[in-house]
């Protein structure tokens, strides 16, 4: 029976997805039907009056208090001028290398992925002023909306993380050893797309800034030095134990707030109740999405099937290099079509089992999965990044794709480098967080 439930829940999840249906509601439904077939009775109908406790009781958990938090600090920056200081800064530390407003997308990115944890809060709050810069400097549209999708996906990899928070909260592995561990894979990818963006320029030769004076430079980090020492806190905060992942989140929503309110003086309380309400509005979709893709794993562990695939992942190899392939083509295949919480929501406990069952560290094994899925982000068909960012350049699907195309050997570089040296994401957390 539980084979023509998993095509249930599989192939009825793809249809309802390919269809337009949101993730929360298709999860859902086809959770609900594969439930309901495998009862095999009118009785699994009464018995879905337990429906509501298993969503709602997904949610009873201490560290998703820090995701809403995460979302506001980001919102509360973008709603100032914090988000224009970084990029202001970054063009001016790198903007003289071929190619700089595009080294300074990157970089801008890197800092900011220090505050606000999602990829999306990058796209969407750096990714107006980055693009509107690049063109007006003469950079080719196409070019710098590839840059800021491709940048944007350092935010969810770099601490803090929501990705890595939802890993955590069905894997057990630290957040803070976590946050750690995608410090160096987030340097990497930074590392790596400005070198893309380097030999691009040169083929094109694309204006470069005046190398800075030392005046420019001391009034870039005045200005800037502020709002980046916001990373440096949460992560000074998290290795000493001075607080909890949950608590850097309130830490970090306060110190937005100070910062804006008294040191900027750019957010007046009207704005602040639009950021609110954006940030209810944002926090209650992820909800949803979380409860239901909890629903969800729960009928295919109710049904037998997350045994059965975890059984079979370990019987069709036992070396964990060939299962780290499969699990790697999986999850970008999986990451081209389902937003990434409800994936690690819904496969992480599957893929996990199997992966402790060959010994492989669960720190490594979620460093892989967040940064498999943020590589989704950028992929066709439902890349959230690709959307966000084609309508930001006023650019169609299609071309934003292949703008994005030289962006993926960097990012499919660093995944392949994590993979086969996991030391590049463990070495960092073995040796602060003991």
């Amino acid at each position: 029976m539980y084979q023509v439930v998993a095509l249930i829940l599989t192939f009825g999840l793809i249809a309802l997805l390919a269809l337009g249906v949101p993730v929360g509601m298709s999860l859902c439904v086809v959770g609900c039907i594969g439930f309901i077939v495998n009862m095999g009775s009118i009785s699994a109908w009464f018995q879905l009056i337990s429906m509501p406790l298993k969503l709602t009781s997904s949610l009873q958990n201490f560290l998703l208090l820090s995701i809403p938090l995460f979302i506001l600090a980001a919102k509360i920056m973008n709603g100032s001028s914090i988000t224009k200081r970084i990029f202001h800064f970054a063009n001016v530390t790198v903007g003289w290398l071929p190619g700089g407003l595009g080294h300074a997308n990157i970089v801008a990115s890197l800092i900011f992925a220090g505050m606000s944890g999602t990829a999306v809060s990058d796209a969407a709050g750096l990714g107006q002023i980055e693009i509107e810069a690049m063109k007006s400097n003469g950079y080719d549209v196409d070019f710098s909306a590839g840059v800021t999708a491709a940048s944007s996906t350092v935010g969810p990899i770099f601490p803090p993380s929501v990705p890595m928070v939802m890993y955590s909260t069905i894997s057990g592995v630290s957040v803070g050893s976590l946050f750690m561990g995608g410090v160096i894979p987030g340097i990497l990818m930074t590392v790596s797309m400005m070198s893309i963006v380097y030999l691009v320029a040169k083929k094109r030769r694309y204006p470069k800034m005046a190398f800075p004076t030392a005046k420019e430079v001391c009034i870039a980090c005045r200005e800037a030095l502020i709002p980046m020492l916001t990373p440096v806190i949460l992560l000074a905060g998290i290795w000493t134990g001075t607080f909890t992942t949950t608590e850097s989140a309130v830490v970090a929503t306060v110190y937005a707030l100070l910062v804006s309110f008294f040191v900027f003086r750019e957010m007046s309380l009207k704005k602040l109740w639009e950021i609110l309400k954006e940030t209810i509005r944002d926090t209650a979709s992820i909800g949803f999405v979380t409860a239901a893709a909890a629903f969800y794993g729960w009928v295919l562990a109710r049904c037998g099937i997350s045994n059965a695939i975890a059984e079979w992942l370990a019987n069709v190899t036992t070396n964990p290099i060939i299962f780290m392939l499969i699990v790697n083509i999986a999850l970008l295949v999986i990451g081209c079509f389902m937003e990434s919480i409800a994936a690690i929501l819904v496969f992480g406990p599957v893929l996990l089992t199997a992966a402790l069952s060959m010994g492989i560290d669960p720190l490594y094994f979620g460093l892989v999965m967040v940064l498999n899925l943020m590589i989704g982000l950028t992929t066709p068909p439902f890349g959230v990044c690709l959307f966000v960012i084609a309508d930001t350049a006023k650019i169609s699907f299609q071309r934003m794709v292949k703008a994005m195309l030289p962006f993926y050997i960097p990012l499919f570089g660093c995944l392949i480098l994590l993979c086969l040296v996991p030391e590049v994401g463990t070495w960092l957390p073995g040796v602060l967080i003991k």
